[in-house]
């Protein structure tokens, strides 16, 4: 590596700190795909019992809803970072979720208006009419979630090796 890169040391985040931010920060980057053609969403996301749940407003017209259909795999990025003048003093964290993204049948209780109000933050629409768009549920049921975190670096610490931890929702 060139000596005058800069980088900052980083270390898996546990278990418990993974579902915290799933929790806690409800909002990422939903990546599909379609052959060689690619396609990422921001969105907000709501976590619970190793489940993600998305609510999109989809069209007619909607490209979302074909990218998830083609999608076999998808990548779900969470992350927060805060830039400082020294990189071994940044802060931040990422989490990944892979595995398949499905429609959430509309008879599943995820449909409660009411439950949808309080997890997602309010829909967002552009020049459609409101009575044009869907709201449609789907979940990304995980086969591995991984995480990283900045890790502060003292003077005097050497690096180490650090593999991400890995919740695995479905392996019960």
């Amino acid at each position: 590596m060139d000596p005058d890169a800069r980088f900052a040391y980083t270390r898996a985040m546990s278990d418990d700190e993974i579902e915290s931010a799933l929790r806690d920060v409800g909002h990422g980057v939903l990546s599909l795909a379609d052959d060689d053609e690619s396609y990422a969403i921001p969105l907000y996301h709501h976590y619970e019992d190793g489940t993600i749940f998305f609510r999109l407003g989809e069209t007619p017209d909607n490209r979302k809803a074909d990218f998830i259909e083609a999608t076999g795999t998808a990548t779900y990025v969470v992350f927060e970072a805060e830039e400082t003048a020294d990189p071994a003093a940044e802060r931040g964290w990422s989490v990944i979720a892979r595995g398949p993204i499905q429609r959430v049948p509309r008879s599943h209780t995820a449909y409660d208006i009411e439950s949808i109000n309080e997890q997602f933050a309010p829909i967002r629409i552009f020049d459609e009419a409101h009575d044009e768009v869907a709201l449609t549920l789907y979940e990304l049921q995980a086969d591995a979630i991984t995480g990283r975190q900045n890790q502060p670096r003292s003077p005097h610490s050497r690096p180490g090796s650090s593999v991400a931890s890995t919740v695995n929702p479905r392996a019960s």
